[in-house]
């Protein structure tokens, strides 16, 4: 019987263990993809803004030249 008690308090103690892994692990993937989001934010913004289209011809850009 002290064999079994044992053995559960060992596996209690290796499931909590496991589960502070799991989320040790779930924060560290959250923080990065909010890092990554931060950085894509950052390069979108540092894009030049979109050049008018204005002085050229109304019919660039309607066709594309499917030969080859």
């Amino acid at each position: 019987m002290n064999i079994s008690a044992e053995m559960a308090v060992s596996s209690a103690v290796n499931g909590q263990q496991s589960q502070v892994q799991q989320q040790a692990q779930l924060m560290m993937l959250k923080k990065s993809i909010d890092m990554q989001s931060q950085g894509a934010m950052a390069l979108i913004e540092s894009l030049p803004s979109v050049q008018s289209t204005q002085g050229l011809p109304a019919n660039l850009g309607n066709t594309i030249n499917t030969t080859a």
